[in-house]
Parts: C-alpha cells; structure tokens; sequence
C-alpha cells in the first residue's frame, strides 16, 4: 500500500505545480478515504499535507483544522516521529488562532513546549521551541496578559541563545520591544528593550544586517515608533530616512530581478527549440548561466530557502519568498507585515514627520503612492467598490484590517495637510472618504471613529463654526480609551470655546483645560504639555493676565521648538507671544517674533495665521506711525482675507459642509461584529501599529483676522468670571 501513496502523493505535487489545488487535494483525500489500511504515519503525512494546501491556497481553515486533529490523535499512538508532531502542534495552533480558539490554541502550545522539554537540546528541538513560544506570546497578547506574553518571547530568546544564533535573538528581542510599546508599563522597561535590541543589531556586523531586511524594517520602525511616543522627532527623523532609502534601494532590486527572470524566461524559451544552431545554443547557454548566478546572489540571506523544517502558516504564504520580509529562519518563519504594507508605512512615516515641518509636496506624493498601494491589495483581498465588512472571508479580515488602517493613516494625514493649507474643499473630500469606509467596514475600523469625529472637529474650527467643532472633539474624547487622545481632543475643545468668546464658553474651556494642565507631567513625550500650555496661555490672555500668559506661552514653545518641530504650532505660538509683547508696549520684541511667525506662516501655506499676523503687524505699525508698512501690510492681509474668504464660501456651499459639523456622530449598521473583532483580535502583533493619533496635528486657530480672540481693544466681555488653574 506505501507504493500506493506515494504516487498518490507524486500526483498530488504535480497538480499542485500546475496549480490545480483542488486535484491534489483529491489525490490525497483518496488515501484518508480509503477502505485499504495505511499506516499510520502514512496518513498523518498526508493529513498533515492536506491541511497545508488547503492553508496556503483556500480559506478553508476548519477543513484544515479537521485533518490536523485526527493526525494528532494518530501520533499518539506511534512514540516517535517527533518532527511530524511538531508540525501538527504548529499548524494546528496556526489554525485555532485564525478560528479565534485562543483557549484551544494555548492548551496545544503549552505541549508542544511540554514535548521540547522532555528531548534532547537538538537544533531542530531547540527551533521548534522558538516557534511555539513565538506562538503563545501572540496568543497571550490577545488575551491581554502581557507580563506573560513577554515571559514567553524571553524563552525563545534563551533558546536562540543557546543556538548562538543572533538573528533568531534579535526577532525575539525586536518582539519583547514590541509589546512594550504596546503597553508601556515603564520608562525603564522600555529604554531596556530598546538597548539590547541596539546591542544585537550592532553586534551581527554590517554584512549579516544587510541580509535581514525583514528584521531590519521591524526595529526601526519601532524605534520610530519609540521616538513618535516620548516626542523624540529629531533622532526619529534619522530613522525614518534611512528607512526611506533602504525600501527605495529594495524596490529598485525587485525591479532588477523582475527584468532578469524576464529575460531568463525569453532565453529559456529560445533554448527549448530544437533546432537552435550548436554556437547559439552555447552562446545563449552561457548567458543563462550568468543570469542565474545574478538572481542567485540577489536573493541571497541567511536563511535558505530550502525549507527543511515545515513552516507554520503566518499570514499569506502564497506571496513568493523574495516578496516576503521574513523575520526569522524556518520554522519561525513569521512576517510582521507584508512588505507592501511595510513599504506603505515607511510612507506613512515619510508623511508623519514631513507634515509638520511644511514639506508639502513631497506629503502629497507619498500620500499619493501609498494609497495607491493599498488599493491594489485591497482590491486583491476582493475589497472593490460596495463590499462592505460582512463580505468578507472570514480568514481574510486581518489582512483587510491591515489595509483598511493604514488607508485611514493616509486620510487623515491628508486632512491635517489640506486644513493647514486652507484647502477646505480637499479636505473635506478626504474626510468623507473616511467616514465612507468607516460606514462600510464599522467593525474593523471601530478605532478609527474617535480620529473621524476629531477631524469633524478639526474641520469646523477652521471654517469658523467653533461649537460645533467644541461639540465632536467632546465626542472624539468620550470614543476614545488613549489618555493622551482624551487630553488633545480636551484642548482642542478648550480651543474651540475660547474662540467662541462669551464668558460662559470660557468657564467651559478652564473646565477642560484644568485637569490636563494639572496631570500635564504624567504623559509620554510632551505633546500634551505643549498643547495645554498653548490652550492655558491662550485663556490667560483673554483674562487680561499678560504677564502669566506669556511665561506659559514661552515655556510651551520653547517645549514645541526644542522637541516637536511642528512649525504650525510654533507660528501660533509666536503669534500669541508677538500679540502680548505689543499689549506690553514691547514693540521691538514684538516687531521680531511676528516677523518670525509670518515666515513660519507663509512656509505653511497657512492663510489664516498669516492674516492674524498681518493684523497684528498693522496694530504695530499704526502704534508707531509707520504709514508707509502700515499701508502695505494692510493691502497685504485684505488680499489674503479675500482669498481665505473665497475658500470658506467654496467650503460652505459644499454639499459635504453641512454633514461634517452637523452635531450627531456618525450612524452605522453593525454586521456579525464578533466574529469580526475575534479575527481582528487574533492578529494583535500585526495590526497594532502603535502610531500616535494625529502627531503634530496643531491647534487650528480663527480664520479671521477681526476674531474676537485677536481683538484686544475689546476687553468689557472679558472682565467677567475670570479664573484661575
């Protein structure tokens, strides 16, 4: 019977180079269904191929999972065959976890590491021991135990230790980092994490970095990610760059090898033909040769892609090696992203950083490429125009979610770039794209409704309606669990009322603005300190109290200047302090800052901070007589003032205006919700990408310039119901 089986098995390997799936999983079937007997380790072979097949190339997980239980069952029997029960331990824990059976999935791992600890301190033994706990730690991340998730990854990284493999430990190292960042116990913690990663990296040398691009991209984007966090933009900036120019360097190799292969095919054929003369054939030989020695060096790493060991199933295996970044050797064999969403979010990066220092063009085109890329995997996992979430294949809502959130990254980022630039209509556009996909995929993209309704906020306030933009940032806060999120859409509220003006919309503004202010030194980074000390020196000076305010202010720029470089908020900072030191008589310092804040203002295209400057500047000059600057710059800001003025009115008779600050959140139909949040739960290592919400997103001040924030002539509203933090 074993001659049997393996041409049954032969025939399956052949339908399954021609790509006929379903012929060789039929093949095989026919020897799980026979009346014959088989030995049993013939069967579980087979099983064991079956459900690999129907992993790679079907969604068909239960199947797969069916054929994985009976093979356990099966190798119970027989003592030995380790090999082939750490396959079915791998692939049948791969299973539960894409099923959404955490339970099931930890009891399967915790014997598989039971068997590991009862062999020999093989090679093989010791990489599967990796494996298993690479598993669990994902497993108890879903479940939300931390501490033991990293306890977990610390013994995969004894186990690579004891391989002396510095790769291997680097994965796990780059892991624990991960979860830190994910929950961010402690300072030390953390800064721990992040240096034995530096350590590791440093120590495999440069030639042995070079071949892990996968590991490469993991540690430095969450070193980024690090530096996003505690507001370290200047050494996060060296980061982002380098990565920019390894993934051009990576897609300029791809593109290479793509014309090789081509060629390789074109010579391949032409040598088929038999009646190819000798010194051609030779000549055409000899060029395959050096074309192959080519791709063969191209695809060169420190792992083989001679697989001796099975892989377990992560992600989408059916993408070709060279279009993976692996992170480490079989049979860990894991991706933390694909690298086209790896790519996207070096994009991304390339955006969050270039945003608030006013690089505006170069947003746009990375705005521009990423999206673009996303469509195309979108469209692949059958995301077109009217799916919606419940079509979805069960087993393909991770990788969607994937996609889906970087998508949401991009718009917003649009957004933020277009409200800065007075490009109301364009931003509008891009945040009804948002609130589009959100109505379609509400399940997937439930994080991404606090970020909508801050936006809304965002929007309104810079079109002048500053309650209803009071009204969504309340709304972003209450759909929020990020602390640091609470406290931004807090100011920014806080912003909105102050705008407003009347003594009761102060009162609410102190109310908001205390309790940050008081926890202020409690957060990650600084954003938030920044924020808030803008906001309270924004409120001081509309109680009159010059001198308090403008220490405040000072310290908060000095905050924004030294660590965040967001030039925006910078220019408003300025502008403020420039506004308090004519109120102070100080003219000369005054003169200065407002000079400075103009140019800061014209770098960012932002009309309405440059009509508050040019109005403040006007004050000046006419305080010192300048007629001559009086003059021109008052000729300067109506010129801008028209053209703000033409942009609100195109804004507010777009038909989108009405629906973006109407004060309701935003409706949507819930489909299957818990099978969708299981398998989006079940991915958390992937899809928490742990980027701050809205990095360097200013406060958006008055869009004119005779706002009663600005009007320091008009002081009788403001004699009222002053307090104090």
């Amino acid at each position: 019977m074993e001659a049997v089986a393996e041409g049954l098995w032969g025939l399956a390997d052949y339908a399954e180079k021609k790509g006929e799936i379903g012929k060789a999983v039929k093949c095989l079937e026919a020897i799980c269904q026979s009346h014959a007997s088989f030995l049993p380790i013939v069967e579980v072979k087979t099983r064991l191929r079956i459900s690999t097949l129907l992993l790679k190339h079907s969604h068909n997980v239960n199947q797969a999972k069916s054929h994985l239980e009976r093979s356990q069952l099966l190798l119970k029997q027989i003592p030995s065959c380790f090999d082939l029960k750490f396959r079915t331990f791998s692939l049948l824990s791969q299973c539960y976890h894409l099923v959404g059976a955490i339970p099931p999935q930890k009891q399967t791992l915790l014997k598989a590491l039971d068997l590991t600890a009862s062999l020999p301190p093989e090679v093989s033994v010791r990489l599967w021991a990796c494996n298993f706990n690479s598993q669990l730690a994902n497993a108890l991340i879903i479940e939300g135990d931390y501490n033991s998730a990293i306890s977990a990854l610390e013994s995969g990284f004894v186990s690579a230790s004891q391989l002396c493999y510095p790769e291997l430990q680097m994965f796990f190292a780059t892991s624990v980092l991960h979860v830190h960042l994910m929950q961010w116990y402690d300072d030390n913690s953390v800064q721990s994490a992040l240096r034995r990663c530096d350590d590791l990296w440093e120590s495999l040398g440069p030639d042995r970095r070079e071949q892990c691009l996968g590991l490469l991209f993991y540690n430095e984007l969450l070193h980024i990610f690090y530096q996003l966090r505690v507001c370290d933009y200047k050494n996060a900036n060296q980061h982002v760059d380098k990565l920019d120019a390894v993934m051009k360097a990576d897609s300029h190799k791809m593109r290479e090898a793509q014309r090789l292969t081509n060629e390789l095919n074109a010579l391949n054929q032409s040598l088929s033909r038999p009646d190819l003369p000798n010194r051609e054939r030779s000549l055409l030989s000899s060029k395959q040769a050096q074309i192959q020695d080519r791709l063969s060096s191209m695809n060169n790493t420190n792992w083989s892609t001679e697989q001796p060991l099975e892989p377990a199933y992560f992600g989408n295996t059916k993408r070709p090696w060279q279009d993976k970044l692996v992170l480490a050797p079989p049979p860990i064999d894991g991706e933390w992203l694909p690298k086209s969403a790896v790519y996207a979010l070096v994009d991304l990066m390339v955006v969050i950083f270039g945003r608030p220092r006013g690089l505006f063009k170069e947003c746009a085109k990375r705005i521009q490429s990423g999206m673009r890329a996303i469509q195309v995997e979108l469209a692949k996992l059958g995301i077109t125009d009217g799916v919606r979430e419940v079509d979805l294949q069960h087993s393909a809502i991770w990788m969607a979610g994937v996609y889906l959130m970087l998508l949401m990254q991009f718009l917003e980022n649009k957004v933020a770039v277009e409200l800065t630039r007075s490009e109301f209509v364009e931003a509008q556009e891009a945040l009804v794209q948002m609130k589009e996909w959100f109505i379609r995929f509400p399940t997937i993209l439930q994080a991404c409704e606090s970020i909508i309704e801050m936006l809304r906020g965002q929007y309104a306030h810079s079109v002048g309606c500053y309650s209803e933009a009071a009204f969504h940032y309340i709304e972003a806060a209450k759909l929020t669990g990020s602390k640091s999120m609470q406290a931004m859409c807090q100011v920014y509220a806080a912003v909105s009322y102050i705008c407003i003006g009347d003594a009761e919309s102060s009162s609410q503004a102190l109310d908001l603005i205390g309790p940050i202010y008081r926890m202020k030194d409690s957060f990650v980074g600084v954003r938030e300190q920044a924020s808030v000390l803008f906001a309270y020196g924004l409120l001081l000076m509309r109680q009159d109290e010059y001198e308090e305010a403008r220490a405040r202010l000072a310290k908060g720029l000095q905050i924004a200047h030294n660590s965040m470089g967001n030039l925006q908020l910078i220019a408003q900072y300025l502008t403020i302090l420039g506004h308090l030191a004519l109120a102070l008589h100080d003219t000369v310092q005054a003169r200065e800052i407002l000079r400075s804040s103009l140019t800061l203002a014209k770098k960012l295209y932002d009309i309405p901070t440059q009509i508050w400057v040019l109005s403040v500047l006007t004050g000046l000059y006419k305080g010192l007589g300048e007629i001559g600057n009086e003059m021109e710059n008052e000729e300067y800001r109506k010129k801008k003032l028209d053209d703000l003025q033409t942009k609100l009115a195109d804004a507010h008779s777009s038909i989108h205006h009405i629906e973006l600050i109407d004060k309701v959140r935003i409706e949507v139909q819930q489909f299957h919700e818990l099978d969708i949040k299981r398998a989006m739960e079940s991915q958390s290592m992937r899809v928490n990408f742990d980027i701050p919400e809205s990095v360097g997103l200013s406060t958006p001040m008055p869009a004119s310039s005779s706002s009663r924030l600005l009007d320091l002539d008009n002081l009788d509203n403001r004699r009222r119901g002053k307090r104090k933090i």
